[in-house]
C-alpha cells in the first residue's frame, strides 16, 4: 500500500489523544450509606467490570475513527500495472470508433453515443489540468492538438458517423504521432470501439515503450448483413448499343442463409436490370446481370440492394466509358501496311492513325489502346523505351517484324517487356499446326470449334525463343510445339509477337480469314481504362489520359454540389490526380476541367464494416499490444475502471466509511451501554 499524501501520516500522534483522556478521566462517586452492606458487594464489582469494558470499546473506537480519518487524509491505494507516480504530468489520448458499424442499436442508442460517453467517462477520471487528445477514423488535422477536458468534451459531442476505417496500427501510429512530441509526460491511449473482427483481428501493433494501451469494447449485437463487395464487366471495351455483361460478387457476412435479395442495377439513372439472388450463411455467390441500350459517353452506375437492417452498404458505385471510337496507332518503317490498314478500316468503331517509326509522338502512345508495329527494320533504343512503358502502364502491343528485320534490336524490345524474342530467320514450307482454342482472343471467334481448320501456310519464319514461355500463351503452333503467334503479359498490359511479317512471301497469314478477327480481339480486350471503382481511405492515385492544365485551369471533382480540388501531377503520357483523404461520401465523382467533363470516377466505402462479428476475450488478447489492457466497465461507469488503473486502488473512501463506522459505533456505546443496570442477588 502506498499513499498520495505521506506527510499527514504524522498527524496519527494524535492517537494519543484519546489515550489521555481515557487515563485522566477520573470520575467522583457519590457515597450512599446503607446499614448493611453486605448485599451490595456482588452488585458493585459487576458494575465496575462492565463500566471497564465499556470504556475500553470507547477508546478502541476513537482510536479506529481517528485512525481511519488521518489515513484518509493520506489518500492510500494499492499500486496497479499501470499507475502513475504522484505529480506526474500525463497526456491521454482517445480514439472513438466512428465508423459505419458504430451505428447498430444497442438498449440505450447507438453504439456511437455509447463510445462517446465512455470517452467522456474516461475523461473525468483525470485530474482537469491533464491535457487530452479526441481521435476518430477521419484522422483530421483539428484533432492533432491536446485539449483541455471542457475542449475534449465539447469535441466528443461534435463527433458523428464516418466512412472511413481504419487499422489498430493505423490507429496507434497516428496517436503516437502526437503523444511524443510531449516529452516528459506519461502518455496513455484508450481505444473505444465494437472491435470488429475483419478490421482487428490481423493486427500485430508495436506501440513505442511508454505508451499504455487500454481498449475499451463496446458490446454489439451481430445482425445479419449481405453486401456487394465487387463488381467486374466481362467485355473490356464498350461500344453504343452492345449488350453487356456484369459479374456481381455478393458476399454473405450472416451464419443463416439469405433468401431472395432483391438488387437493381441502375446507369445515369435508368434502371438496367433486375434480380433476385440467394446466398448461402457465411459464402460468397457470383451472380451476372445483362443490360444494354448504352449511349457513347460516361457511365454512372449503381446497384442498389434491399437488405434491412443493416443499410449503409445496400449501394455499390461504379464508372466506365463507352466509346464512340477506339483508337489504334500503327507504327510503320516508312510505308503503311496494307493489310493493318485495311482490317482496321473495315469498321468505323476503330479510329486508325498511321505514323513512321521516326516520327512517333510518345507523349500521346497512353491514348491509344492498341499499337501495331509492323515493318520497322531496326527498332531504335528510345523508341523501345518509349513501347516498354506504354505497355508497363497497360496499352497492348502487336509485333509484326520486318521482312528484312534486324533482329537484335528486335530483341532488345522484346526481351525487356518480356517476351519471346525473334531469331535467325528459317526458309522452310510448313503449316500452322494447332491454334489455342482457350486463348480469350479466340473466344467469340468460332460459333463451334472446328474439327479441321484451314490453318496458315508458311514459307519463312524467324522462329520465337521459348525463354518465356512461362508468362505468355500461344495463340498459334508450328509442327514441334514451336510458337508462332503468342502473347504475353508485361506490367499491366500485353505483348502480341508474330514469327513472320504480314507479307504474302511469308506466309499467307495476311490474306487468312482468322487475322481479322484475332485482330479485332486484339483491340477489343485491350486497353487501360481506370478501374471501375475505388475504396474511400485508401491512397489510391486516380490516372487519366494527359491533360493540359494552364495557370488558371484546374482540374476539379464534382458531385452535387460538393467541390474537390486534387493534388494534379502531370506524368509522361498520363495525367496523375492524388485526392488523400478528400473523399468522405461514397458515389459518383466527374473529374472536370472548367465545365469539360474529363471522366467519371466511382468511390465505395470499405467493406471491412460490413462484417458485424466482434473479437472475444480470446481475440482481443491476440492483438494486445505488450504492456496494454482491457477495460471492463459493465453497465456502471468507466471512471472507477480507469483510476483504478492508472492510479490504483484508492482506499480513502473506506477509511472514511470506517471512520464513520467507528465514530456511530462510539455513539452507540455512550448511550445504550448500560452499567448501572438494577441487579438483586441473596436478598431474602
Amino acid at each position: 500500500m502506498q499513499f498520495v499524501y505521506p506527510a499527514f501520516l504524522f498527524a496519527l500522534a494524535s492517537l494519543a489523544i484519546p489515550v489521555l483522556v481515557h487515563l485522566f478521566n477520573f470520575r467522583k462517586y457519590q457515597k450512599v450509606y446503607f446499614s448493611n452492606v453486605q448485599f451490595l458487594k456482588e452488585i458493585n464489582e459487576q458494575q465496575s467490570s462492565r463500566r471497564n469494558l465499556k470504556e475500553r470499546l470507547i477508546l478502541a473506537a476513537r482510536l479506529l475513527a481517528l485512525f481511519f480519518l488521518v489515513l484518509a487524509f493520506a489518500r492510500p491505494f494499492i499500486p496497479g500495472k499501470n499507475t502513475i507516480a504522484t505529480g506526474q504530468r500525463q497526456t491521454v489520448s482517445v480514439f472513438i470508433d466512428n465508423s459505419y458499424s458504430m451505428q447498430t442499436l444497442t438498449r440505450e442508442g447507438s453504439l456511437l453515443d455509447e463510445a462517446k460517453r465512455r470517452a467522456k467517462e474516461i475523461a473525468s477520471a483525470y485530474n482537469i489540468n491533464y491535457r487530452f487528445q479526441l481521435l476518430t477514423q477521419n484522422f483530421e488535422g483539428k484533432h492533432q492538438r491536446l485539449l483541455s477536458r471542457d475542449e475534449f468534451d465539447d469535441a466528443v459531442d461534435a463527433v458523428k458517423i464516418s466512412s472511413q476505417s481504419r487499422t489498430l496500427n493505423q490507429i496507434l501510429n497516428r496517436q503516437q504521432s502526437l503523444l511524443q512530441t510531449q516529452g516528459g509526460t506519461v502518455q496513455s491511449s484508450y481505444l473505444i470501439s465494437d472491435f470488429q473482427k475483419s478490421g482487428y483481428a490481423q493486427s500485430n501493433a508495436k506501440p513505442t515503450a511508454g505508451l499504455v494501451v487500454n481498449l475499451v469494447q463496446l458490446k454489439a449485437n451481430t445482425l445479419p448483413n449481405v453486401a456487394v463487395d465487387s463488381v467486374w464487366l466481362l467485355s473490356a471495351l464498350h461500344r453504343p448499343n452492345e449488350t453487356e455483361r456484369l459479374v456481381i460478387k455478393l458476399h454473405n457476412y450472416a451464419v443463416e442463409d439469405a433468401k431472395g435479395i432483391p438488387l437493381k442495377l441502375m446507369i445515369n439513372g435508368t434502371q438496367k436490370a433486375l434480380g433476385s439472388f440467394t446466398v448461402k450463411a457465411r459464402a460468397i455467390s457470383l451472380d451476372t446481370l445483362t443490360f444494354s441500350g448504352l449511349e457513347a459517353g460516361w457511365q454512372q452506375a449503381e446497384i442498389q440492394l434491399q437488405d434491412n437492417p443493416v443499410t449503409f452498404d445496400n449501394q455499390f458505385y461504379f464508372a466506365f466509358n463507352v466509346r464512340q471510337h477506339m483508337p489504334v496507332l500503327l507504327i510503320d518503317g516508312g510505308t503503311p501496311n496494307v493489310y493493318l490498314n485495311a482490317a482496321f478500316k473495315s469498321d468505323a468503331f476503330f479510329a486508325v492513325s498511321r505514323v513512321n517509326d521516326g516520327n512517333v509522338n510518345y507523349s500521346a502512345l497512353n491514348t491509344y489502346p492498341l499499337i501495331a508495329l509492323s515493318d520497322v527494320k531496326s527498332i531504335s533504343s528510345g523508341l523501345a523505351q518509349q513501347l516498354k512503358g506504354y505497355v508497363a502502364k497497360g496499352g497492348t502491343l502487336a509485333v509484326f517484324p520486318a521482312a528484312d528485320a534486324d533482329v537484335s534490336t528486335y530483341r532488345s524490345l522484346l526481351q525487356s517487356v518480356g517476351s519471346a524474342w525473334l531469331e535467325k530467320m528459317v526458309t522452310e514450307d510448313t503449316r500452322v499446326a494447332n491454334l489455342n482454342l482457350q486463348n480469350p482472343l479466340f473466344k467469340t471467334v468460332f460459333e463451334e470449334a472446328p474439327q479441321t481448320p484451314d490453318l496458315p501456310k508458311v514459307q519463312k519464319y524467324y522462329p520465337l525463343s521459348s525463354a518465356s514461355r512461362s508468362n505468355g500463351q500461344n495463340l498459334m503452333e508450328l509442327p514441334g510445339h514451336q510458337q508462332f503467334w503468342a502473347g504475353y503479359n508485361s506490367g499491366n498490359g500485353r505483348v502480341y509477337v508474330s514469327a513472320v511479317p504480314l507479307d504474302e512471301t511469308y506466309s499467307n497469314l495476311p490474306r487468312h480469314a482468322l487475322l481479322l478477327p484475332i485482330l479485332f480481339r486484339m483491340a477489343l480486350l485491350s486497353g487501360h481504362d481506370q478501374p471501375l471503382f475505388y475504396t474511400i481511405g485508401k491512397d489510391e492515385t486516380i490516372e487519366t489520359e494527359p491533360v493540359q492544365v494552364a495557370e488558371k485551369q484546374i482540374i476539379k471533382l464534382n458531385r452535387g454540389s460538393q467541390t474537390l480540388i486534387p493534388d494534379t501531377r502531370q506524368q509522361e503520357g498520363s495525367t496523375l490526380l492524388y485526392v488523400a483523404d478528400q473523399i468522405q461520401q461514397p458515389g459518383s465523382y466527374q473529374v472536370k476541367k472548367q465545365d469539360s467533363v474529363l471522366a467519371v470516377v466511382a468511390f465505395n466505402n470499405s467493406r471491412l464494416e460490413s462484417d458485424l462479428t466482434y473479437l472475444d476475450k480470446a481475440g482481443l488478447n491476440k492483438i494486445l499490444p505488450k504492456g496494454s489492457s482491457v477495460i471492463q466497465a459493465g453497465n456502471g461507469s468507466l471512471k472507477s475502471a480507469v483510476t483504478e488503473t492508472n492510479f490504483g486502488l484508492q482506499l480513502w473512501k473506506l477509511c472514511i466509511i470506517l471512520a464513520l463506522i467507528f465514530i456511530a459505533a462510539e455513539i452507540l456505546l455512550v448511550r445504550f451501554f448500560r452499567v448501572n443496570k438494577p441487579q438483586v442477588s441473596g436478598l431474602v
